[in-house]
């Protein structure tokens, strides 16, 4: 029975030639993992704008909203009877 650490030794070294063969193909880590890592930063972005762009609907939403009621509560409460001008007769 192989030994633990024979194991990892092995599995360390294909690893290692999996970076290696990767590097020699694709080029330096650097240059492989600027395009996927700013297309995230981009998805991101667009995200935490459209979340913004929601709030600030909702709190506009709910504010003419909240006026609009203010508005038509104050309408409802006006006086019932309407004074009359003087000299006018009375029924």
């Amino acid at each position: 029975m192989p030994d633990q650490r024979d194991t990892v030794l092995i599995e360390q070294a294909k690893i290692q030639r999996m970076r290696l063969g990767s590097a020699l193909l694709y080029g330096h880590i650097g240059e492989r993992r600027t395009v996927n890592d700013h297309a995230k930063r981009l998805m991101g972005t667009i995200v935490i704008a459209a979340v913004a762009c929601a709030a600030c609907v909702g709190v506009s939403f709910v504010s003419q909203l909240l006026s609009e009621r203010a508005q038509a509560s104050s309408t409802v409460q006006t006086p019932s009877s309407v004074p009359t001008p003087t000299g006018a007769k009375t029924p």
